[in-house]
């Protein structure tokens, strides 16, 4: 009776937000306020009957099938918008644009960038003195979340790092698509490459059947951008659902002891921020503006976790509002979506290895791990799923790489949908920084558009 109780309570507050959206409520207004509502209901729902209650996980289990829905629904959606994201980028490629260079740009500030974010998260580890993992002692890992965790570990064990890269190559598409293995992502990226550059031949030789191509891509990009206009519909209620399980479920205590860990993570990704800021500074671009007009996007990837959904706002803010050109914006996004993202692939791997690497007799200020660790971190980056799951999974492959055990993970997983949504808005920002500084380095930035304050692209759905 009191799970049904609290399933009723749930689903009348969804009812709610229908209602308000209905009404017009601005999306962001509404996906912020699920976000208090959840943490709120979840809360007192943990008050009341207490995290491990047997009516707190059958209610949970009910209420979460639609914020589990949510995020096999964005999950569905990652592989065929890398696919039409990334080809359709080489397909709206201009003749004056020189891919080389727009490459190297867009990857050059991509890496180096989760280069620095992984410096940053070692940094801070230390500053917060975490090394050894002592601020969770007595703490148990989530069975649920080690069992998962050490799952993924065994599609990675027993492998070097070259043997790991190379497992990252495509060698059947189709099951690349369907998603069978870890690295399914990067594989897809990497065909995606291949199909774009075989494209331009064709342009060159055949232009008639690459105009047909062409065609094509444009329209399955404009059916996969509605599909995933669809789903981001039911972004409030996934939101609500999936953080009062959060909040329901991961004790308070647990909190307060993991509660240094969240915020060495947040000052971690602020400093981030503040090095994106100065990268602009350096470049002549108004920081300013620059956020003024990023913000919709960054605020979307905050509230909704998924670099995968923020894809359509993060390419039309670039376009529309920074003026970057339609070329770089699709390849900055695109590549930001599953290359080099700072939170999932710098700060937070690096943190977690330096936090256990003591526990391993290893010594974090040592150089030669400091080194290792922030290139193991940047070949990591490449294939990170643009939905949540991403990070664990590229810990996970530096974690492995350097022998270290995962356990700890276990614990931290309590914690991270906190973590994620700094993290998410961090690489979003990322990709959006890359498009405009590679636009301006290579004259493609509309430099008119970008200091107009008026023009402000709306995230409303």
């Amino acid at each position: 009776m009191q799970t049904l109780l609290i399933v009723i309570i749930a689903a009348a507050i969804m009812a709610g937000m229908i209602y308000l959206h209905r009404r017009h409520w601005g999306f962001t207004k509404l996906v912020l306020l699920a976000l208090v509502l959840g943490i709120i209901g979840g809360g007192a729902v943990q008050l009341i009957y207490g995290p491990t209650s047997k009516t707190v996980t059958n209610a949970i289990d009910w209420i979460n099938i639609v914020g589990n829905g949510y995020i096999a629904l964005l999950q569905m959606l990652v592989i065929p918008l890398v696919f039409v994201s990334l080809v359709g980028a080489f397909t709206r490629l201009t003749a004056r644009t020189n891919l080389k260079r727009m490459t190297t740009n867009v990857l050059g500030i991509l890496l180096s960038t989760t280069a620095v974010a992984s410096l940053i998260g070692i940094v801070s580890v230390l500053i917060f003195h975490l090394q050894g993992a002592s601020f969770i002692k007595g703490m148990a890992a989530d069975s649920t979340a080690l069992s998962a965790i050490k799952s993924h570990q065994a599609t990675l064990q027993g492998l070097t790092l070259p043997q790991q890269i190379t497992n990252l190559l495509p060698t059947n598409i189709f099951a690349d698509f369907a998603g069978t293995r870890s690295s399914s992502t990067i594989a897809v990226v990497i065909f995606s490459l291949m199909v774009g550059v075989a494209y331009l031949g064709l342009r060159n030789s055949q232009p008639d059947q690459a105009r047909i191509f062409a065609k094509g891509i444009d329209a399955l990009q404009g059916i996969v951008s509605r599909l995933v206009k669809m789903v981001l519909e039911l972004t409030p209620y996934g939101i609500f659902t999936l953080m009062v399980k959060a909040t329901a479920t991961s004790s308070f205590a647990s909190i307060a002891k993991l509660g240094t860990f969240i915020v060495a993570a947040y000052v971690a990704i602020i400093i981030m921020f503040i090095v994106h800021t100065l990268i602009l500074m350096a470049n002549r671009i108004n920081p300013v503006t620059y956020y003024k007009k990023a913000w919709p996007a960054l605020v979307f990837a905050f509230t909704s976790r998924t670099s995968a959904g923020t894809l359509p706002l993060n390419v039309k803010i670039q376009r529309d509002s920074l003026g970057v050109s339609s070329s770089v914006a699709n390849f900055a996004a695109s590549f930001g979506l599953t290359i080099g993202q700072n939170g999932c692939a710098g700060i937070y791997p690096s943190m977690v290895a330096a936090i256990i690497a003591p526990t391993a007799g290893i010594s974090v200020t040592s150089w030669q791990f400091i080194l290792t660790l922030i290139a193991i971190d940047v070949i990591s980056s490449f294939g990170v799923a643009g939905v949540g799951g991403g990070a664990t999974f590229t810990t996970l492959m530096v974690l492995g790489t350097l022998n270290l055990p995962v356990a700890v993970m276990g614990v931290l997983i309590a914690i991270d949908p906190i973590i994620d949504m700094a993290r998410t808005a961090l690489n979003v920002n990322d990709s959006i920084l890359a498009g405009v500084v590679t636009a301006k380095n290579l004259d493609e930035l509309d430099h008119d558009k970008l200091k107009d304050q008026t023009n402000i692209v709306a995230n409303e759905l």
